[in-house]
């Protein structure tokens, strides 16, 4: 069975994280993806060598593409890009504010001269408003949508410790494509989608938001526990480590203290009996919890909280996630050799998918100018 977006070209001028997050979900679903780069590079390219001389975020991110180094400063250069684009499903771009505009490969003019086509501009802060001139970069956006102000602890505002603006970004970029494939199915026409890193974030801010506008509440950082829910939080353990408690509702709690605890006078307290009353009382309740877990080890503690069926994690490094039992991988291979990676999320039972390969820079150049210069 041939993969969903077989038949598909997707033209994709991009760098860093964003689009290609987008532009590597569709090359795994078929799509023919070829990535636009200039003689230096995408500059990911250059972020580490960690993965046999290349970086991790190129390999992550752009694997089953084609790699063709093109000026399109050059007007040569710029006639054949705007060929493969008449040609193209998809227009993939996360150039600077207007970028795209300014080289002549703007939105407008690709969907007048293809109406089919679906374009997706990937920018900071859109097309319009006071910031959208602004350049953005993931930290930079964390910080201005707020989500530094609800990350960390108490006296300490951070980042989250991954890109999460570009890999949101990117997922919203790809579901809007996906939705455009679907309409065009049904109308014959394209469209002009934009996504841009801020409402990406500012929609993962929207509890906390609707906290503050109805509530008045401002969201507190509480590092590895809940603001809302308790006992809910990371609690050391007697071998140097720590297990996350989740104890979500009433029913839980009673196993909790049962099971885990096993001081079932607890549930006799009338200031334990709600989540709203363990809330209030969350000093004196976490006490006790740290208390008890301090004289277990982490094997004991863990082996409670499955008993009492009760949810828990353990918090783990990196190097602990590298090893764990339920990670899943997939070869990928490299211009330096296979290397496994982190397999993708979704898995279509009856239909196992392998992954294209990490193109080297400009590999694929000669064989599609050759291949689209022809059809100019």
């Amino acid at each position: 069975m041939g993969l969903p977006l077989e038949g598909i070209l997707v033209i994709a001028v991009e760098q860093a994280a964003a689009a290609p997050f987008a532009s590597s979900r569709l090359a795994d679903a078929g799509a023919r993806v070829i990535k636009i780069e200039r003689a230096q590079g995408d500059f990911s390219r250059g972020y580490d060598n960690a993965v046999k001389g290349d970086s991790t975020y190129f390999v992550w991110l752009n694997r089953g593409k084609e790699s063709i180094v093109l000026d399109f400063a050059n007007p040569e250069e710029l006639a054949l890009l705007k060929n493969m684009i008449s040609q193209a499903d998809v227009l993939i771009q996360n150039l600077g504010p207007g970028a795209a505009e300014r080289a002549g490969f703007g939105w407008k003019a690709m969907r007048e001269a293809n109406p089919r086509l679906i374009t997706c501009d990937i920018t900071g802060y859109g097309d319009t408003g006071p910031y959208a001139g602004n350049r953005a970069y993931d930290l930079l956006v964390q910080a201005e949508s707020g989500i530094c102000s609800v990350t960390g602890t108490p006296e300490t505002p951070t980042r989250i410790g991954v890109s999460a603006c570009d890999i949101g970004t990117g997922m919203y970029a790809h579901a809007a494509i996906l939705e455009a494939l679907i309409a065009r199915s049904q109308t014959g026409q394209g469209s002009a989608i934009q996504v841009s890193l801020f409402d990406s974030m500012t929609d993962w801010m929207s509890v906390p938001l609707l906290h503050y506008d109805y509530g008045g509440t401002v969201w507190p950082r509480v590092g590895l526990s809940h603001p809302t829910i308790a006992p809910y939080g990371a609690f050391a353990v007697k071998d140097d480590k720590q297990i996350l408690v989740g104890v979500q509702n009433d029913g839980e709690w009673k196993r909790f203290a049962t099971g885990v605890l096993q001081q079932p006078e607890l549930l006799e307290q009338d200031c334990y009996a709600t989540n709203g009353q363990r809330v209030a009382n969350r000093a004196a309740l976490e006490q006790i919890v740290a208390q008890v877990l301090s004289t277990l080890t982490h094997e004991v503690a863990e082996s409670r909280m499955i008993t009492a069926q009760v949810a828990y994690a353990s918090v783990n490094t990196v190097a602990e996630l590298s090893t764990h039992p339920h990670l899943r991988r997939t070869p990928v291979q490299t211009k330096n050799g296979q290397v496994n990676i982190v397999a993708p999320p979704y898995q279509f039972r009856g239909q196992p998918r392998t992954y294209g390969p990490v193109p080297a820079l400009g590999e694929h150049t000669d064989k599609v100018r050759a291949e689209f210069s022809a059809q100019a």
